[in-house]
């Protein structure tokens, strides 16, 4: 490998604020704030709108879409082709 052109990769936090929900990994990701972890280091912090721990597929609160309706429209517009 060609040195000098790769990212640091290094130890960071992501965060998911809306489920109140952290973990520690390891990314090329940069960021300038910085947050205590449970071990003592300190750790530069990333803060992302959704994980795991809020997706709806991930936690149950998904929504069941009617799909037998959308079959049903499909057939009824394309049913003048299928002669």
């Amino acid at each position: 490998m060609k040195t000098g052109i790769h990212p640091e990769y290094r130890s960071v936090v992501y965060r998911d604020r809306n489920a109140d929900f952290a973990f520690l990994t390891r990314s090329t990701e940069a960021s300038t704030r910085t947050i205590d972890w449970t071990d003592g280091t300190t750790y530069p912090v990333i803060d992302v709108q959704i994980s795991a721990a809020s997706h709806p597929f991930w936690t149950g609160r998904s929504r069941v879409l009617d799909t037998a309706g959308r079959i049903e429209k499909f057939r009824a517009k394309y049913a003048k082709f299928a002669k």
